[in-house]
């Protein structure tokens, strides 16, 4: 993994370190309202509702909260929406010490959680060009997905040690404790305001970004690949069906393939160095975006249970590579004045629209079996990106500008202009 945004970086080391320690508590939190929510209703359908009440909020409101990130202080907008999404986990802890048991106020915290989210999110994703040169951007993108699947791997299993123990009590004031080192690492960072000034939010200012989302292919490429993969290939709600059907239906094997493609997503991320070096940008978006499609279609048919989870490592490496090279590609080729807006849509596509796949793949396996699901959700996925191929050229021959020594994105003039923007948090 390249480690050169760590070391060169103050204010992002600080913030990565911060935003890690914080997304293990979250996981936690996360697996607290899941057992909670089980246990309250013994249903599997209120379980999947959990997905629909971050999803709605997020996709609903998510280019309201970019239009808000472009009009005011970037880091000042996070660190009021962090210290309020806080308060929320502090109001988990409360009905749980209190014994409420009431799944009308699970579900609210969940969807005040998930607004908080798409206020925050776009905010967060414009922190990386204005803190680092373009060329490590990559990197950095790498670094930030090491922390999503390394929360996503070892929060769960720390939780469910914590659950036994001493109750989703116990994981609701770890993610509350968490949320300082979060809230240390944005404070420490210098002001981000919009650099070309603020722009006043409304519906005119998200069909301005829409409108240039629209007309830049690259970046509307990049969109609509991960959009498809996602929403056409997403299989984790086939799982426990999947592997009823195919191996056994033991806890454990479930647990498997689970934490498969977590495992996939960390191992890519700790193989990402070269990364950096791959100027084909669009084009390795398509070529991951059918790897994954292949992979998800070859585990659908898997009869072997080592099989099944080598595909779905596979997958969640290749997604990995998919989202560091979507997230470079966006941030480099955004102007400033409009990286809220369209890290809004990015916020969208990459954790409302999983989402919904996941629902859709819940649909078909129902309609018909959840393998005909499976293997048709990723030939789908696979025939989506060949289509965004072709119809869209100008994408499929994205090369990446190269790395400029001076200030972040390559824009002579950007930022502060100092020469070391990468290395003196106090600019900007």
């Amino acid at each position: 993994m390249d480690l050169r945004p760590l070391r060169e970086s103050p204010a992002f080391r600080r913030l990565w370190a911060g935003s890690s320690l914080s997304a293990i508590g979250s996981q936690m939190t996360s697996f607290a309202v899941v057992v909670q929510v089980y246990t309250l209703t013994h249903s599997s359908l209120a379980v999947g509702a959990i997905g629909l009440a971050i999803a709605v909020p997020l996709v609903g409101f998510g280019l309201v909260g970019g239009a808000v990130a472009d009009a005011v202080d970037r880091r000042t907008l996070v660190l009021l929406s962090s210290a309020s999404q806080a308060g929320v986990s502090v109001a988990f802890a409360v009905q749980a010490f209190a014994g409420l048991r009431q799944l009308w106020l699970l579900y609210c915290l969940i969807v005040a959680q998930s607004l908080l989210s798409a206020v925050s999110g776009p905010a967060r994703r414009t922190f990386l060009p204005r803190l680092l040169r373009a060329d490590r951007v990559p990197a950095a993108a790498a670094l930030t997905m090491f922390t999503f699947h390394l929360s996503v791997t070892v929060g769960p299993a720390l939780a469910g040690v914590i659950v036994t123990a001493w109750g989703v009590r116990a994981c609701y004031l770890i993610d509350v404790v968490t949320f300082a080192a979060a809230l240390y690492g944005v404070a420490r960072l210098p002001a981000m305001s919009p650099e070309d000034g603020p722009v006043r939010p409304g519906v005119r200012a998200i069909g301005a970004a829409l409108r240039f989302i629209r007309g830049d292919r690259v970046i509307a490429g990049a969109l609509l690949s991960d959009l498809s993969a996602t929403l056409l290939g997403m299989p984790m709600a086939l799982f426990p069906a999947i592997n009823a059907a195919h191996f056994g239906g033991g806890a454990h094997t479930l647990g498997l393939l689970t934490a498969a493609p977590a495992v996939g997503g960390i191992v890519g991320t700790v193989l990402s160095g070269p990364v950096g070096t791959v100027s084909r940008q669009g084009r390795a978006i398509l070529v991951a975006g059918a790897v994954w499609g292949a992979s998800l279609a070859g585990f659908g048919l898997a009869r072997s249970l080592w099989l099944a989870l080598v595909l779905l490592a596979v997958a969640g490496a290749v997604d990995v590579l998919s989202v560091v090279f979507r997230t470079t590609v966006v941030q480099v080729t955004t102007p400033d004045r409009y990286r809220g807006r369209v890290a809004a849509a990015e916020l969208i596509v990459g954790m409302g629209f999983p989402q919904l796949g996941n629902f859709r793949a819940g649909v078909v396996g129902a309609l018909t079996s959840p393998t005909i699901s499976a293997v048709s959700g990723g030939l789908t996925a696979i025939l989506g990106v060949v289509l965004i191929g072709l119809t869209m050229p100008a994408f499929a021959r994205y090369q990446s500008p190269p790395g400029v020594d001076g200030p972040p994105g390559g824009r002579p003039g950007a930022g502060c202009g100092c020469s070391d923007h990468g290395q003196n948090p106090g600019c900007g």
